[in-house]
């Protein structure tokens, strides 16, 4: 089954560089680490960066850094994160590159539920978000589900199957921001780390954007505890 999804990954790159350079397209692709790491029992240290290209690579769209200390409410679940993230972006504003930083402060809260194979994930996210001149706030809510395909539990070698839909909120006019649909097959390369390759259409009031996604998570505990 690794082979099949090594397969996928390099066939999912091919689609998007064949894309890319065929024609004039907005299809970009995503490059992502996770890491959700044990600290103790209860926390938990959350690193995350994605390299995000307007094309297959490259062409820099945007660089996101983001890190983070969560506390378990109950057992594995219900966790409460504290975080920061550093956001370098790159947009095109009439046909010439320019570059923008922003700071953000997030809290979220994740809760995880479990129907039969369907593994459920519900996440609630608060942003504070400073940029160069201007400061914002939002609220995303992501509904996640991954559904183990080769065998019944997410366990070593499982080829599974991944979707999310996640919605993105102004608490400023307008309210709607942005929404992401995602859909991805994912392999468990043992208890601790996981890879996905998959496709994410994003819609915004006046755009409609798909991005080729490839992850890696680490879950790798700090301590044995």
């Amino acid at each position: 089954m690794r082979k099949v999804f090594t397969k996928l990954v390099f066939t999912t790159l091919s689609l998007g560089s064949v894309l890319t350079f065929a024609q004039k397209s907005d299809l970009g692709a995503w490059y992502m680490y996770f890491g959700n790491n044990k600290i103790s029992k209860k926390l938990n240290l959350h690193n995350e960066i994605q390299y995000r290209n307007f094309d297959a690579i490259g062409d820099l769209e945007q660089l996101l850094i983001r890190t983070g200390i969560g506390y378990d409410l109950t057992e594995n679940n219900n966790n409460v994160l504290l975080g920061y993230g550093f956001i370098l972006s790159q947009p095109y504003v009439k046909e010439e590159k320019k570059e923008n930083i922003e700071h953000r402060i997030f809290q979220q809260y994740i809760t995880k539920q479990k129907f039969g194979r369907f593994n459920l994930q519900h996440r609630y996210r608060l942003e504070e978000r400073f940029l160069e001149d201007d400061f914002r706030m939002r609220f995303r809510y992501m509904l996640g589900v991954n559904i183990p395909i080769t065998q019944k539990e997410m366990l070593p070698k499982t080829l599974y199957a991944s979707v999310y839909n996640e919605i993105f909120l102004h608490f400023n006019s307008p309210v709607f921001d942005r929404n992401r649909v995602y859909g991805a097959l994912g392999y468990v390369i043992n208890k601790n780390m996981r890879i996905e390759a998959g496709y994410m259409n994003q819609i915004q009031e006046n755009k409609n954007r798909g991005q080729i996604q490839i992850g890696f998570y680490n879950n790798i505990p700090f301590t044995k505890n």
